[in-house]
This record gives structure tokens, sequence and C-alpha cells, in this order.
């Protein structure tokens, strides 16, 4: 479904207060970050039924809450991901799946049981039971549960952050296979920013329990007045296609609206990646320079500037259609005389780029 989801939610808990309005797709994944104590999940089990609060939670033209009326949790179609896979220990993995199925209605057709069995690879599973699963092993039973359960809206609430650094990718890995194939609207919480880049297509960001923006995620993700851009780790997302591989240098060249850009590895495999390029991995240079070691240089255009400490700057870049941040000095930028509508390039190492 392509319904737009229409969120507006006010409560007050203690001293804390979430005042949250946004809208979001009505398919592929809305991350909705911010720093810890933010309001995510709180956001989350309010969508759910879990919290009472005030205003409106709309799919479409389906109604979930407003003034004149409120679901229970068990009558809004929701699935849930905890940030632990809360599996029936008294259950095996078949049976996990099937208490999801159960809600359902339509478990009679095994067409979609098997589907999603076989989209998680929990085949080999089906019998063990959750102790005798890893972590990431239990979060992937967790996911098929809530799918099993036929959900208009899917709630992820940071799915990984219990896992180590193997699981993580593992999941990881599987999470962007979900992203490609689910139709359905999903709400993923997340304070990692490489989560967001890789999965989001749609962006939330909540600060002292307010959405203080909402948008498609590499717009976001590159506005200099919000607080991701001011991190460290700032980083502009770029969707491209593979056009070509090099085995000799174990190159790929992946082409994208500003040109094309070289990253190590055979990315043939996908026909669409998602890349993550941070900000302090990006340089300037006013000609387009040839006995260098950087492999990726790229015409861009400065679209605007901002202060980051008393000696760095943000630089946003217009690179096709797509958005580049670069850091740089203060003084590096005054050496170029960089100022809004400066032609230049903007130089990548092939190294840096995330994949």
């Amino acid at each position: 479904m392509t319904e737009e989801l229409d969120i507006a939610l006010q409560l007050e808990h203690g001293e804390f207060q979430l005042d949250a309005r946004f809208t979001a797709p009505g398919s592929g994944i809305t991350a909705i970050h911010g720093t810890s104590g933010a309001g995510k999940t709180s956001l989350l089990r309010a969508i759910a039924g879990l919290m009472p609060c005030r205003g409106y939670v709309r799919i479409g033209e389906e109604t979930w809450q407003d003034q004149s009326r409120c679901l229970p949790t068990h009558k809004r179609q929701v699935g849930f991901v905890f940030q632990d896979a809360s599996l029936l220990e008294h259950l095996s993995v078949r049976g996990n799946l099937e208490f999801g199925w159960r809600r359902n209605g339509a478990h009679s057709d095994t067409a979609e049981f098997d589907h999603t069995v076989g989209l998680l690879k929990l085949g080999k599973l089906l019998d063990r039971r959750s102790h005798e699963l890893s972590g990431g092993e239990q979060q992937r039973v967790a996911i098929g549960r809530a799918l099993l359960s036929n959900p208009r809206l899917l709630l992820m609430d940071e799915p990984l952050s219990s896992l180590d650094a193997q699981h993580k990718r593992e999941l990881m890995n599987y999470l962007e296979q979900l992203h490609h194939e689910l139709k359905l609207p999903v709400l993923y919480v997340s304070h990692s920013p490489d989560e967001v880049a890789r999965l989001a297509d749609h962006l939330v960001l909540l600060k002292d329990g307010v959405a203080i923006a909402s948008g498609p995620a590499a717009n976001v993700m590159t506005r200099l007045d919000l607080p991701m851009s001011a991190d460290e780790d700032a980083a502009a997302v770029l969707e491209t296609g593979c056009s070509g591989y090099d085995p000799e240098y174990d190159l790929s060249s992946l082409q994208f609206s500003g040109g094309t850009l070289l990253i190590s590895g055979d990315h043939r495999q996908t026909s669409r990646q998602r890349l993550r390029i941070l900000a302090k991995d990006v340089s300037l240079t006013l000609q387009h320079q040839s006995a260098t070691s950087i492999l990726n240089i790229v015409p861009v255009q400065v679209t605007e500037i901002a202060p980051a400490g008393p000696s760095q700057c943000l630089v946003r870049l217009c690179c096709g259609e797509d958005i580049l941040l670069a850091r740089i000095t203060r003084r590096s930028a005054d050496t170029l005389s960089l100022q809004e509508g400066r032609q230049l390039f903007a130089q990548i190492k092939a190294a840096a780029l995330l994949g």
C-alpha cells in the first residue's frame, strides 16, 4: 500500500513531554532518529497504543486514534519488533512464527508462512527453541513473527542494539533485503547514523520529544541547520547502480546522477548500491587534479556554508541531482574563496566509501 502515515501525538510522562507531528510514506522505511532520551521508544509505544496519549494516528483512510476514538493495541494492525527478541521460550521457532500467523486469520494458506521463512532463512531453525539461537537468529524470528501477523504498520525499536558487531552485520543484510521486499510502512527507531543511511527512505528527527524535521532521508541528513550534520560522522547518502567491475584492482564503478565513483569490491550482484559518504572524507579543489592518488573526482557546486566549531566549516554541495557534504577548515574555505554558487571539484577516496 502507498497510503500516507499521518501522526500527531502528545503525552506527558513525569518531566518528559512528547509532541511529535509528522507525515511519512505509506511504504518503505521511515527512520525515527535522535539521541538517547529524545522520545523515540515512547513515540513507537504511543503509536501502538501502549501508552495513553492525545492526538491522532492515521494510516491512509483508516484512523486508529483521534478526538473521538482510540483503538486498543490488539485492534491496531501493528507488528512490533523490540530491542530484544521477546520470543516465547516454551515454543519452538515454528511455534513462535505460528503465534504471529494466527493473528493473521488466514493461516490455512501456507504460502505466506513459507515465503516469510524463506525470506529470513529460518527453515533450518524451525525445530529449535529460543535458547538454542544466536541473538541475530532470535531477532530474525521476531521479525518473521511480526510480519506473519499481517500488519498494516511494522514498528522496529532498535532491533540491532543488543547484538555484537558480527550479528549486527548479518541482521543488517536481512533488513536490507526486507527493505526491497516489503510493501508496508516501517517505522524504524535507531540512534545509529549508519543504520539510518543504509535503510531509511524517509527520516524523522526527534529532539527533546519534538519532531524537528521530517522528509526524504538524503535531504534531512544533509541539512546544515539540523543536528545530524553537526556530528563528527556527518554524511551524505547516494543511490547508485553498478556499471562495471575491474578484477585486476578489485574496483567497481558505481553510477549516480553526478557521475561515476569507484569503490573497493565486486558490487555487480546488487542492482542498486546505497553509499554513505562521510563529510570528513570529502576534500575540495578548484582544478580537476590528475597527478593524485584520489580516484573519485566529481564536479560540484556550493549551495550552503555553515560553521562547524572554531576552525572548521561544513559545505553543502550539489552534485548532479544529489547532495554531498564536505567538512574542511575555515582557512581552506577562505583559500578557495568559497561562496554559494561557486563551482569546483569534490575528491573522495575510494577506500573511504561506505557501501
